[in-house]
């Protein structure tokens, strides 16, 4: 075997290669002085790699592999279909997913693709447009008689457990009152947590029916409202807020 063969097979010599390969390095390493200074540096070099510290993975990465398979789930999913629906705030686009719905948005005038497309960033999950069954409309119209929402035609599997937690603590809320984020945040045991329930509630896939309009700051200030602050009070006012 020459020299040449020997630093060729370096790397395969690390791994698994045959025994009888590795032995008749061995035996070339013990009669060639030159190739004896060779393995030392590498096998040093292979040392010192191995005491290294394993690298922390990036938190940015990690957030992109996770997103990447959550759109991967989505895609592989059946769709949730949108449909539009006329209410006494006018119109609403509601999707919809096997029998519950997981979405609601307030015309603000966009189109209906542009209403999918933040559905879908939203929820991570394929949107396709189409027909609102009896079903939704019964349910949506219900709401509007009673303000209340029967826990069994809305979906929010799609969000995390502390999101889950903050609307369904929002919609204890009765209709016509309001809660501040930190009593949110303590009824589901994150005191501290106040801001981060604010965040849930200006993403909440779906306003209305877990009512973040219910929900504003220490002072009883509405605070703040995706659709604005009149959309807000407007909203307390017909669930019969007097404050």
């Amino acid at each position: 075997m020459r020299c040449r063969d020997v630093d060729a097979l370096w790397d395969e010599l690390r791994g698994e290669c045959q025994a009888s390969l590795k032995e008749t390095v061995h035996t070339h390493l013990r009669a060639c002085p030159s190739c004896q200074a060779v393995y030392e540096q590498y096998a040093g070099v292979a040392y010192c790699l191995s005491c290294l510290p394993l690298p922390e993975p990036s938190c940015d990465l990690t957030k992109k592999v996770i997103q990447h398979l959550a759109a991967l789930k989505g895609a592989m999913a059946a769709p949730i279909v949108l449909s539009a629906i006329s209410t006494p705030l006018g119109r609403l686009y509601a999707g919809f997913k096997d029998n519950r719905i997981a979405y609601l948005s307030l015309d603000t005038g966009g189109s209906p693709e542009e209403v999918a497309a933040r559905a879908e960033r939203r929820l991570r999950r394929r949107v396709v447009q189409g027909q609102a069954p009896p079903w939704l409309v019964s349910a949506i119209e219900r709401f509007f008689s009673t303000w209340k929402v029967d826990d069994a035609v809305v979906d929010i599997s799609n969000l995390t457990p502390f999101e889950q937690a903050a609307l369904r603590a929002a919609a204890r809320i009765p209709p016509g009152e309001v809660r501040s984020y930190a009593w949110v945040a303590t009824q589901i045991g994150r005191p501290k947590a106040a801001r981060a329930v604010g965040r849930v509630m200006a993403r909440n896939p779906l306003p209305l029916l877990f009512p973040c309009h219910r929900v504003v700051d220490s002072s009883g200030d509405l605070h703040d409202y995706f659709y604005g602050l009149e959309m807000k009070a407007r909203l307390l006012q017909m669930e019969g807020y007097r404050g």
